[in-house]
């Protein structure tokens, strides 16, 4: 999935991409917290609707595993914030540094031992373990979470009267119409296949291999690398993706295996047709076509040979029959067309030559 503004060049990965949420016009005055009982209610959903409060008022609190320290193999367990309606990306939080990979849940029982209750009731009021917030939860005033007591939330709290984090950072998963991270137009998500990519590397390894290179003063400078890759086989997929229908793929001219396939019908009745096929067949290659001539034998039927030129998308067909050649006619038909048209036997290469450099 690829992100992109409306209104600027901003675009990157759903994975990396960032997006600002709307925040309230006119803060509210902060409030007294206070302890809220919310038996059976453990989502932000059933909190949200037990209280009658949008669920932006609401944040959720995570327990997972940390990086162990070097030389342990204990567990650390980490807290990472996020408003109610949002979501953690996991492939940002893992990039901090104390967070392990792949981001994973602490168990029920290693929070209740850690934090004193269960999850769906945890919430950064002094909590002995670090806390990372995502940065949707900075300008929260009487929001309401977890109080670290079973069956309670606590409600219009606020920071550093009741709650705190020790470390605020880029968490979430952007949404459609989040504001572009430059602060122009909205982000729509679209889905995209990578055919290409840019690695910067910079002097990593021109470093380690002494590759230098004088400037205009002659001075010795390390170079600065990148490296640059097409993927072939993808290329082919995204084409595929983009060119297709319910009978098969439907290639571009350039890209095709074939440009053309010839289809005799009752070839293996009348020698004529037969003979008539392998005649354009060799004019076309002269002609600088790609061309396939399916000349499997009376075993093929002619409904298989045109399902399995709409099958493997071959753009052009070109049918010859023995009413054809008795009325100086082919039959022709454009891939992603559903009728088939005849054109003068005579007029064959113009008429391929005009149509292929068309589509």
């Amino acid at each position: 999935e690829i992100v992109f503004s409306s209104d600027s060049d901003y675009a990157a990965n759903i994975e990396l991409a960032q997006g600002i949420l709307p925040t309230e016009l006119i803060a509210p005055e902060p409030a007294v917290a206070h302890l809220i009982a919310t038996p059976n209610a453990h989502s932000i959903d059933e909190v949200a609707t037990l209280l009658q409060i949008p669920s932006t008022r609401l944040i959720k609190t995570l327990i997972v595993h940390g990086v162990p320290v070097e030389g342990s193999t204990d567990k650390p367990l980490i807290a990472l914030l996020i408003r109610g309606d949002q979501e953690i990306n996991p492939i940002k939080a893992v990039k901090h540094k104390l967070v392990a990979a792949p981001l994973s849940l602490a168990e029920e029982a290693e929070v209740l031992s850690a934090i004193g209750c269960k999850p769906g009731s945890i919430g950064p009021i002094d909590l002995k373990i670090p806390v990372i917030a995502d940065i949707s939860v900075k300008d929260m005033i009487n929001f309401t979470c977890g109080a670290n007591k079973d069956g309670f939330h606590l409600q219009d709290a606020n920071w550093g009267e009741d709650c705190r984090f020790d470390e605020l950072t880029d968490l979430r998963k952007v949404r459609e119409g989040d504001t572009s991270p430059d602060g122009k137009g909205s982000l729509s998500i679209r889905r995209g296949i990578e055919v290409g990519h840019i690695f910067q590397l910079g002097t990593k390894y021109s470093q380690a291999m002494n590759a230098t290179v004088l400037d205009e003063n002659g001075k010795t400078n390390v170079m600065t690398m990148g490296c640059y890759g097409i993927g072939v086989s993808r290329i082919i997929a995204a084409c595929i993706e983009q060119n297709h229908d319910s009978k098969g793929i439907i290639w571009p001219d350039n890209i095709a295996p074939f440009q053309i396939v010839i289809i005799p019908m009752n070839a293996h009745k009348s020698a004529a047709v037969l003979s008539r096929s392998e005649e354009v067949w060799q004019q076309l290659q002269q002609a600088g076509y790609d061309v396939l001539l399916d000349d499997r034998d009376k075993k093929t039927s002619a409904g298989v040979k045109f399902n399995d030129a709409e099958l493997i998308g071959i753009p052009h067909r070109i049918v010859i029959s023995e009413r054809g050649l008795d009325d100086q006619l082919i039959e022709y038909r454009y891939r992603r067309n559903e009728e088939s048209e005849f054109i003068p036997a005579d007029q064959l290469i113009t008429f391929l030559s005009d149509r292929i450099k068309k589509h």
